[in-house]
């Protein structure tokens, strides 16, 4: 009797290898975006450049001393990453890093443009920033390259979640003990000459532990509770963990009375919710919360309750500036700056930006750009913006995995949170938050964070390619 013929086993190739094991196709796709991604840097260095020696030029008829130094942190910032991504990440999104470069470069000009005019003035008092930033920008993006050499796999992440939030709640905690109570809030911690904003790094924490947490809860949390109103609510044991962040950011808004971290801290982990679960009861009980929590505390602390006034009357509160505690003239000067910008703005330095004061090169750096450049330059800011966001949420649709999915997701609404509350406040939409706009505002803390949230976009997109790929 003969024996039965065995037929071999396909040989099961290790996903490392099926990661890395691509058809000529595929692997041709990979230097095309880069090539797409090296002409747009080419651009952004330009643009850069231009806007530095223009403002120069306008403020002073002179080439501005630092333009070789300038130019070169351009290139570093530019040429760098860009091989970085062709040799660890040859499939990352190709418009994420010119789109952070550009934002980048913008806010090292509007810093230098206000150098130069307090140093002009010297009795307004302010310390001048661009040197700074700058260096704090090179620190960025060599925080970004680190992430993208050593980290490889963004799901790494998920095994230290509870680890990363214990150490978020650390952070987002200790400004209240032992903060300085800097511009009315708490949110800085002095290390000595320098000072520290732990909460730039906590929205990136608390993105990878929502990431994780939701990756394995999504089921229990997505089950439908009672009907009010039309509005199918969660039931109520789900809603333990809402009301825990709820509680967790009213007590960062009374203690440190920071509503601008609060906001973001509380609209992510609603933002990932709605992703993980697809219901909008999620949505409608965290913004209710948020409207009662916000109402509260506006009402009882001096501070935000002062915000809210000068938002309810910004022209009161500018006639009564330093007459009544709490009372602050910012958000009219800003109304007036943007009034007086128009549709095309006064001109790159011909604007009046100091008139605001301190303000002027943190979060009120946005009425610069209304000021000089208008309706057109506070749009096309905007739209830098939401285009890097839509990049970022891009790569949460195109990622397999569910923890890079929300991951994604989260960056990006974290990201666009915070320029809601900074362009909100300065407009006179909501009350003035006090954060610093990503990237073109002046803050090593919110520059170093923001740059390692770009890096994991950049493995995410890289890693979710190379999925699609075809072996």
């Amino acid at each position: 009797m003969r024996a039965p013929t065995r037929v071999p086993r396909k040989a099961r190739v290790p996903e490392r290898d099926v990661e890395r094991t691509m058809t000529f196709a595929a692997l041709a796709q990979a230097p095309d975006r880069r090539r797409t991604e090296a002409r747009l840097l080419a651009l952004v260095v330009l643009i850069a450049v231009f806007g530095y020696t223009y403002t120069g030029l306008s403020m002073g008829g002179l080439l501005p001393g630092g333009l070789a130094v300038f130019t070169a942190a351009m290139l570093f910032m530019t040429l760098v990453p860009h091989l970085v991504l062709r040799r660890y990440a040859p499939r990352a999104d190709p418009l994420i890093l010119p789109l952070t470069t550009l934002l980048t470069g913008i806010g090292l000009v509007l810093l230098h443009r206000l150098d130069l005019t307090y140093a002009q003035s010297p009795r307004l008092k302010t310390a001048q920033a661009a040197n700074g930033q700058l260096l704090w920008t090179v620190i960025g993006v060599v925080a970004c390259l680190a992430i993208l050499l050593m980290l490889r796999d963004h799901r790494i992440l998920q095994r230290y979640i509870y680890l990363t939030m214990v150490i978020a709640l650390v952070l987002l905690m200790a400004p209240a003990f032992f903060g300085a109570d800097m511009y009315g809030a708490k949110r800085w911690i002095l290390l000595g000459p320098l000072s520290l904003q732990p909460g730039e790094f906590v929205k990136i924490m608390i993105s990878v532990f929502f990431a994780g947490y939701l990756t394995v809860n999504r089921d229990a949390l997505a089950l439908a509770g009672r009907r009010v109103m039309g509005i199918q609510l969660p039931p109520g044991r789900q809603l333990a963990p809402i009301f825990t962040i709820w509680a967790i950011s009213l007590l960062v808004l009374i203690f440190e009375r920071d509503l601008g971290t609060s906001l973001i801290f509380f609209g992510v982990f609603v933002i990932m919710l709605y992703m993980a679960t697809d219901r909008t009861s999620w949505v409608v009980c965290g913004l209710l919360m948020a409207t009662v929590g916000a109402a509260v505390v506006g009402s009882l602390e001096p501070h935000v309750h002062g915000r809210v006034t000068a938002w309810l009357d910004p022209m009161r509160a500018f006639t009564k500036a330093g007459q009544a505690e709490h009372m602050s003239d910012q958000l009219a000067q800003a109304l007036f700056s943007f009034g007086s910008g128009g549709i095309s703005g006064s001109g790159l330095g011909q604007g009046r930006p100091e008139l605001i004061g301190f303000a002027g090169n943190s979060d009120f750096i946005l009425t610069t750009v209304g000021e000089e450049l208008g309706l057109a330059g506070v749009m096309a800011v905007i739209m830098l913006y939401v285009l890097l966001a839509q990049r970022g949420l891009r790569v949460g649709l195109s990622a397999r995995d569910p923890f890079g999915k929300l991951l994604a997701v989260g960056l990006s609404g974290a990201l666009l949170l915070q320029v809601f509350v900074v362009a909100g406040g300065v407009t006179g939409l909501i009350p003035l938050t006090g954060k610093a706009l990503p990237f073109l505002a002046k803050g090593g803390s919110s520059l170093v964070a923001n740059w390692l949230m770009v890096a994991l976009l950049l493995r995410i997109s890289d890693h979710a390619q190379r999925r699609r790929e075809p072996v």
